[in-house]
């Protein structure tokens, strides 16, 4: 327990000095629990390092597992000013001619009343306006703008209020649609009294649907964005032009699905990296690291496993290292461009059958998915270590808390003997001190 502590006689004692090197070997058992709860914590934040990996690759592996996710197009307008286009996983290829003759249109109705302003006349002492059903009460005197205020602190009106100036000292009440299209047309109704009174007259612009032909094929609808009038795509109307013809092209598009293939090798070799640094660790001793853990060893092969596997689809191609993905000599994963260009090159849906299977068949990343979150899942073997190491450290917890306790009451106990001590040495320095004067004295 190293070395005694010597005194060195009644003038120079540091019982301090002899209390922290009692205590500090006494608390060697403590800074080995200390040490022990430190690991145990390093260590449950090494699984929540690998958990956090594990997700990002289960994300990874989602976005290429089923024929949404490996589907991938691109959609082209010529005149993007006029048409835009955007295709999602159900786009079907080819070539669509769109014409314009008419946008959607929400109602515009102005009043035909004026006001010199829009915050100090009365327009209306009381009374009701009605808005294609909706209907504004009024209790108190309003101005231009309290009376739009009004209409549009109501629950859902069919338009919007606002107060325009049209010359100088000439304010209006102008109604504006909310949504467009002949469907969401509405009528105003006036009961409002006194004050310098609010009317309307006709439409400043009629509700209108969108008009257009989609390769020559009439279609009408009450919005400018259209879903699935080109399968799979929206279309976004901004400009009519029955003379213009705006062509939009969809096809497949290798470079969205080789990036979604990226993420996932990313993620892949960054998982790789962490259980290569963690083995490292643990062959350095580092009580703290996953390296000795069965789990990440397991992980690691059955994710190999899973690569590398033969995958019987309904295609040719059944290894993912006909496609480009290669595993490397150290474990990692690459994408050979030319390879995988050439895969694609050579037919979408077969590479689409390898990556996100067909009926009762997985495709690889399904397989991948279905493997990580055999880790990931609430009841899966991840939280299955966390509650393991968790509930280690809530032994140890108890543990250190007891032994500091202990260590309390010792120093405690020690630190009155001390007192006692000093105090008995005190009265001998004390009585010596006499016995001297004395022998003087004789």
């Amino acid at each position: 327990m190293g070395s005694p502590v010597t005194l060195s006689g009644f003038n120079n004692i540091d019982f301090n000095l002899i209390l922290n090197s009692i205590m500090q070997q006494e608390s060697l058992p403590l800074r080995l629990l200390e040490d022990r709860q430190a690991a145990l914590k390093a260590q449950a934040n090494n699984i929540n390092q690998l958990a956090g990996r594990l997700s990002t690759l289960e994300s990874a592996s989602r976005a290429l597992t089923g024929t949404d996710g490996v589907a991938a197009y691109s959609a082209r307008s010529s005149d993007t000013g006029a048409v835009d286009v955007g295709a999602g996983a159900e786009a079907v290829p080819g070539r669509y001619e769109v014409v314009v003759s008419q946008l959607a249109r929400a109602q515009v109705t102005a009043s035909t009343s004026t006001a010199p302003d829009s915050n100090s006349t009365i327009v209306a002492a009381g009374g009701t306006l009605t808005i294609g059903g909706h209907t504004v009460t009024l209790s108190n005197p309003v101005t231009l703008e309290q009376l739009a205020e009004a209409i549009n602190s109501g629950s859902e009106p069919p338009a919007r209020a606002a107060v325009v100036q049209t010359a100088p000292g000439v304010f209006r009440l102008v109604l504006t649609g909310i949504n467009t299209g002949e469907a969401n047309a509405f009528t105003v109704t006036s009961n409002l009294t006194g004050g310098t009174g609010v009317a309307f007259g006709a439409n400043a612009v009629e509700a209108a649907d969108a008009e257009l032909t989609v390769n020559s094929l009439p279609v009408s609808s009450t919005s400018n964005t259209l879903e699935n009038v080109i399968p799979g795509a929206t279309v976004t109307l901004y400009r009519q032009d029955p003379a213009a013809t705006i062509a939009i092209d969809i096809a497949t598009d290798p470079s969205a699905l080789k990036a979604k293939v990226e993420r996932f090798v990313t993620a892949y070799n960054d998982l790789l990296k962490f259980a290569t640094d963690q083995a490292a660790s643990a062959g350095q001793g580092d009580q703290s690291s996953l390296g000795r853990d069965p789990l990440l060893r397991e992980l690691r092969n059955a994710l190999r496993s899973a690569l590398t596997g033969a995958y019987d689809n309904a295609g040719p191609l059944r290894h993912l290292s006909e496609i480009g993905v290669e595993l490397q000599q150290n474990g990692q994963l690459q994408i050979n461009t030319a390879r995988f260009d050439a895969a694609m090159a050579g037919g979408f849906d077969d590479v689409a059958s390898l990556l996100a299977g067909t009926d009762g068949s997985p495709g690889v990343f399904a397989a991948v998915r279905t493997l990580v979150r055999r880790y990931t899942e609430s009841d899966g073997l991840l939280n299955d270590a966390r509650d393991r190491v968790t509930d280690r450290l809530g032994r140890l917890d108890d543990q250190v808390a007891a032994m500091q306790d202990r260590l309390a009451i010792r120093r405690l106990a020690l630190q009155r003997e001390f007192i006692a001590a000093d105090q008995a040495m005190a009265l001998l320095r004390s009585q010596s001190s006499s016995l001297s004067a004395f022998g003087a004295v004789l």
